[in-house]
């Protein structure tokens, strides 16, 4: 193992931007991302629709993967980048799916004419209602979307980064990765588990330049809570009366459908600010909320235990690469 940190090797580039700001930046405030190859998955909506028109815009090759090709989603965000020049390729990927997603892994890299510079999971989807009545289905799809997903994307596009010697991968998490809300159980589950798959595979990467951050979203009006209302509703459905009726006070609240009125440009616009940051110089998380960000406590708490636990031993330049 080195002895040397990430943040070592690159200490001669980064103390030449220490006067500069955290990221490039155009003339509008928004971080420039010219030459930067990005994938991310989810784009017919939310987040992932937002920012693959956000990071074209700021000048990055972007390949937007959705499900279910072709669609009028779809349809909407090319004909935006004709009409506004962008570079903007959409691709098919169903995160569930693993042959699409070496295929689509595969296209934007021949396109791109080398590994992926970052790879955005965003796909995910989120059914609520008590632990108990999460049946066998919903478990094994939100599972299947939320953590398989992201592992099949990043082994999709690693080889290629190691080739860069370098790259970004971003996983979107949630508030709910790191604490607790009764109804949400089982979806807060995948984004435990996403967490800590990501933090792990932060360590085992900082060794070859590649950096993992996580983005923690609170609440945002985005078309997850439609979509993961009807889920919820078919759970319901096919769900013994007995079982509902052990949780009266859960069921009236089991089906959410809102987000606050937040503006959900927040999340892409973070994820651009990570990306256009000097390399050694990214958070290993992020939480965007304009309130409150009950998770901050929990990170900085994780961060120290973490540090006790791998500081003194052979991971120990590991551990401060990713949360120095």
């Amino acid at each position: 193992m080195t002895n040397l940190t990430r943040r070592q090797l690159l200490g001669a580039a980064a103390a030449a931007t220490a006067a500069a700001p955290a990221f490039a930046q155009g003339v509008t405030g928004a971080p420039i991302l010219k030459g930067k190859a990005i994938l991310i998955t989810g784009t017919s909506s939310g987040f992932g629709n937002l920012a693959a028109l956000h990071f074209a815009r700021s000048g990055a090759k972007v390949f937007a993967t959705m499900r279910g090709l072709p669609r009028a989603e779809a349809a909407a965000l090319q004909q935006t980048a004709r009409a506004e020049k962008l570079d903007l390729t959409v691709l098919p990927l169903d995160v569930t799916k693993p042959d699409e997603i070496t295929r689509a892994v595969a296209e934007a890299e021949r396109q791109a004419g080398r590994g992926l510079d970052v790879i955005v999971n965003n796909a995910g989807i989120g059914i609520s209602g008590p632990v108990e009545l999460q049946d066998e289905a919903a478990m094994a799809l939100m599972f299947d979307t939320n953590v398989h997903g992201p592992h099949r994307v990043a082994r999709a596009a690693l080889p290629g980064m190691r080739r860069n010697k370098g790259g970004l991968i971003i996983n979107v998490s949630s508030q709910l990765g790191r604490v607790i809300a009764p109804n949400l159980g089982a979806y807060s589950a995948t984004k435990f588990a996403l967490e800590a798959l990501s933090e792990q595979m932060a360590y085992e990467l900082a060794p070859r330049g590649i950096e993992v951050s996580i983005v923690q979203p609170g609440g945002y009006p985005t078309a997850i809570w439609a979509s993961g209302a009807k889920r919820t509703e078919a759970l319901l459905a096919r769900t013994p009366q007995h079982r509902k009726d052990g949780y009266p006070e859960l069921m009236r609240g089991a089906v959410r459908t809102g987000g606050g009125s937040t503006d959900p440009m927040d999340v892409p616009r973070a994820m651009a600010e990570l990306i256009a940051m000097s390399p050694g110089t990214r958070p290993l998380r992020r939480p965007v909320h304009p309130g409150a960000r009950p998770q901050e406590a929990i990170n900085r708490v994780s961060a120290e235990v973490q540090r006790a636990m791998l500081g003194r031993g052979p991971f120990a330049p590991w551990a401060e690469a990713v949360l120095d």
